[in-house]
């Protein structure tokens, strides 16, 4: 089974929901809160999942299978107020009169919980964590713990006075690749991502997402890069993710290795620095990104032009093979010129 298929299987499974519910009630302020939340937002359905976190070609499978089995979409994948999430929310008044920061934290365990010593940072910054429960490692990314991740940025940002550009996603680990994808088929919702020992490039696991979305994603995403100075895998993972941001024009990006670690959950004062450069953004020069995008722009014209040309002179292989890289390196930026390319293949992407 090719990349795309699995792609594209992958949200076809995602499960049907009960109707929307209402907003929870608020919660202790100081201590971590086991909490239900009830609110559904469109940003989190099925329909808006796929069409933000999927490549052009994998969204154009999962339509055409769709198309042929004569079925839809559930309307969500979760039901929401099934769900369980850890609520920590600082004991004083918000830093701003704008209201708290936001941090939702996707894990790599399955339990909702909230590292030991980060509460002392949080009520410093004046950030409000949140955390899904079964949102670990062994859970399915599109149909779980993305949802989880939106549906606790939902609800609690409408439980307390939330400032809106100061919304992030975080997780550790595996939970960190799965924030890092939030992050950027989400920019809207979330100013950027605090990675912590977990990173992918942009590409096969992270496509990148529509044009618009990913423009808002370069002018206004922060990224935070913490590993371990002893964790080699993932300081390498990050170097490689860094290189291919810089590439596509995403320049608003921090690192910090945490001394003496290894792969383990950052200490408290890690933690704090960590906040601290997530909340410290520094904006793109417009200059500079737009040349970069201009440079970007011509490059998938040209590459479409070549599979466009290997097509209407029935080099078929060759140009199904030219259009899965396209789909790959430039994903969101390629449509909706590469669906048409594909459909004129017809060459079984």
């Amino acid at each position: 089974m090719t990349a795309l298929t699995t792609l594209a299987a992958a949200a076809l499974v995602l499960s049907q929901v009960a109707p929307p519910g209402v907003a929870a009630a608020p919660y202790p302020r100081g201590a971590p809160y086991q909490a239900a939340l009830t609110r559904y937002d469109s940003l989190f359905s099925n329909a808006e999942i796929v069409r933000r976190l999927l490549s052009p070609l994998s969204r154009q499978a999962v339509n055409d299978r769709l198309a042929r089995s004569l079925e839809s979409l559930p309307a969500y994948p979760l039901n929401i107020a099934r769900e369980e999430f850890l609520v920590y929310v600082p004991p004083g008044a918000p830093p701003s009169p704008r209201g708290f920061a936001l941090l939702v934290f996707v894990p790599p365990w399955g339990e909702a919980r909230l590292p030991f010593g980060w509460a002392s940072q949080l009520n410093h910054y004046g950030v409000i964590f949140v955390t899904p429960a079964n949102a670990g490692n062994t859970a399915a990314v599109l149909s779980r713990r993305v949802p989880l991740a939106l549906a606790a940025e939902t609800n609690i940002a409408r439980a307390y006075p939330v400032d809106r550009s100061r919304i992030y996603v975080g997780g550790f680990s595996g939970g960190s690749r799965v924030a890092l994808r939030v992050a950027l088929g989400y920019p809207d919702i979330f100013r950027g991502a605090l990675l912590h020992a977990g990173s992918d490039p942009l590409g096969n696991r992270n496509p990148v997402p529509p044009r618009n979305l990913f423009m808002r994603f370069q002018g206004s995403s922060r990224l935070v890069y913490v590993t371990g100075e002893r964790d080699d895998f993932h300081l390498a993972g990050d170097a490689t993710s860094m290189q291919s941001m810089r590439g596509l024009c995403v320049f608003d990006v921090a690192t910090a290795e945490i001394p003496y670690a290894s792969h383990e959950v950052m200490s408290s004062q890690a933690f704090g620095r960590a906040l601290d450069l997530l909340l410290h953004p520094v904006p793109p020069d417009p200059t500079r990104l737009g040349a970069c995008r201009a440079r970007i722009q011509a490059e998938v014209e040209q590459e479409l032009a070549k599979a466009a040309d290997l097509i209407s002179k029935g080099s078929h292989a060759a140009g199904r093979k030219l259009l899965l890289e396209i789909n790959e390196r430039y994903g969101g930026l390629a449509a909706p010129r590469i669906q048409e390319l594909a459909r004129k293949c017809d060459c079984g992407l």
